[in-house]
């Protein structure tokens, strides 16, 4: 779930902007580092989530207009490169600003429980809490590309743009608010994601990789394929973690097979993704047929 909040700001980006934006993760960090300092300062988690959220819209849009406004129609290597820099140029900010210590943020205490979802099965409160609200944001999301006039518009303009700007349409708004909508699916995953992991420097740039990989599967600009092919990348990689390293125990030391469990099942989801470039080049849902 929480990759699918990190792919559906990308592939939103990527399929509406034509925008390759390596600094995807770094708006991930962001999101974490403002949901700690804001509950620090608030009290509250909810209070320092909303906060979060606010403070992580307002530095997309920043982004956008000081940075990415110059990379459109661009080839795709000046966004590689562009991009790379803000992740650099991100680091270091936060390391200026929050130093170069990891931070932690608390939950309250009616999440720190667990509740049962099967006879004699618990499951964490807190994860659940994050199914269900990934699965709201996915409803909400789909509901405004597809059934509201400001989705209309933002399918308008990635279908061409110089037309919707001669209809009137302010296109470089349009394009702050979807970059704005992708940072903040961005910060809301690293926020939801700070109480597991330690927020640290740095924290985006890993499953940046596999959100990548989950809109290439998915397809470049759906919001649908992006949906289904985190489900496929989670479950593939959390069931081989959990299944493969007992398998590999028949034929091999234990020893051995908890080290290579764990790593066939990251080959696992990249073999898929080269048999999807293979076979479905334009990925399982691809944003036309949507």
């Amino acid at each position: 779930m929480l990759l699918f909040l990190l792919a559906a700001g990308l592939t939103l980006i990527f399929g509406i902007m034509d925008l390759v934006n390596l600094a995807h993760g770094s708006l991930y960090m962001l999101g974490a580092y403002f949901a700690a300092t804001f509950a620090a300062l608030t009290g509250s988690f909810i209070a320092g989530a909303l906060l979060a959220l606010i403070a992580t819209l307002l530095v997309g849009m920043a982004v956008e207009v000081i940075a990415m406004r110059r990379l459109y129609g661009r080839d795709h290597l000046d966004h590689v490169l562009g991009t790379f820099g803000l992740i650099l140029f991100f680091n270091e900010l936060v390391r200026l600003i929050w130093g170069p210590a990891g931070m932690t943020l608390a939950l309250p205490s009616e999440m720190l429980t667990a509740v049962q979802v099967l006879p004699g099965v618990y499951f964490p409160l807190y994860r659940l809490v994050i199914i269900v609200s990934t699965l709201a944001v996915a409803l909400l999301l789909y509901v405004l590309v597809m059934r509201t006039r400001i989705g209309m518009l933002i399918r308008a303009g990635a279908s061409n743009r110089e037309m919707v700007g001669a209809l009137g349409i302010n296109i470089k708004l349009l394009y702050t608010l979807v970059f704005g909508l992708g940072a903040v699916l961005a910060g809301f995953a690293g926020l939801m994601q700070a109480p597991i992991l330690t927020v640290q420097i740095g924290m985006g740039e890993n499953i940046l990789i596999l959100a990548f990989v989950v809109i290439i599967i998915g397809g470049i600009g759906s919001i649908r394929g992006a949906f289904v092919a985190a489900m496929l990348v989670g479950l593939i990689d959390t069931v081989g973690r959990a299944f493969l390293p007992d398998l590999m125990r028949l034929f091999l030391s234990a020893n051995a097979a908890s080290t290579a469990g764990p790593a066939f099942s990251s080959m696992l989801i990249y073999m898929l993704t080269a048999a999807i470039l293979v076979f479905r080049p334009e990925g399982l849902f691809p944003a036309a047929t949507r």
